[in-house]
């Protein structure tokens, strides 16, 4: 048995979490602990208050009592909202105070895109412009290029939450690009688990979201690959995409 563990914002898309652990359909433990969202709003200083290292550190003895053998940060903008040595930095206080590997939603999102062997990306994102506009910020440091980006401008995670396949659906296709060789929907707040195969086909690409990409990133710490086609291209044993 491998145990993952997650720490997550609040009660928006949580959800997905044992969806995925269904669909993995092997011996994968998804281990859920919650951290206090504090104010829901999709602001940099909220933001940055959300992902501090006092908040995270709350969920910490919680998931070590679970026996968890990873852990990820499950929240992309209260990651990427620190910059990329920034998020570093808090993976890194993460890992200290777990005692075991750890990571957060933002570089699961460029290690996914690697493992696909993409570069080119465009973005769907349900914050603002000025937040999206950081998540591209990260993606291209970490060697990404982003060639379309679109914004929802929802400010809070509650409100993502309610979304569902149309809503997805539609985003994903107003931020696809035809030099785009994925499409990220960077929020963990956004349901889009079940609708994973219906993004691909629709957009005959490779669709990265956060939830899945943040079950990837625990599987890659505890270096486990699984084959779960359900979950996307990015759960297939072989990178179906070349630079």
């Amino acid at each position: 048995m491998t145990a993952l563990g997650f720490l997550y914002p609040g009660h928006s898309g949580e959800d997905d979490y044992p969806r995925i652990e269904q669909l993995l359909g092997s011996d994968i433990r998804v281990d859920l602990v919650h951290t206090d969202i504090g104010e829901d709003a999709h602001r940099v200083d909220a933001l940055r208050e959300m992902g501090s290292t006092g908040r995270l550190a709350a969920g910490m003895e919680q998931l070590r009592l679970s026996g968890a053998e990873t852990v990820v940060w499950a929240c992309t903008s209260g990651s990427f909202v620190y910059g990329w040595e920034g998020a570093q930095e808090q993976v890194r206080a993460l890992a200290r105070l777990a005692g075991m590997p750890a990571s957060s939603t933002s570089f699961a999102f460029v290690h996914a895109a690697r493992e696909l062997g993409v570069r080119r990306v465009a973005v769907g994102a349900t914050y603002p412009q000025d937040v999206a506009g950081l998540f591209a910020d990260f993606l291209r440091v970490g060697g990404l290029e982003v060639v379309a980006q679109r914004s929802s401008g929802i400010v809070t995670a509650a409100e993502v939450g309610t979304w569902g396949e149309e809503e997805v659906l539609t985003l994903a296709r107003a931020a696809d690009a035809a030099e785009a060789q994925a499409v990220l929907l960077p929020d963990t707040a956004l349901h889009t688990v079940a609708y994973l195969r219906l993004l691909e086909k629709a957009l005959s690409k490779p669709v990265l979201t956060a939830n899945q990409v943040s079950v990837w990133e625990g599987l890659r710490l505890a270096d486990r690959r699984v084959n779960a086609p359900s979950l996307g291209t990015l759960f297939t044993r072989e990178p179906l995409v070349q630079m």
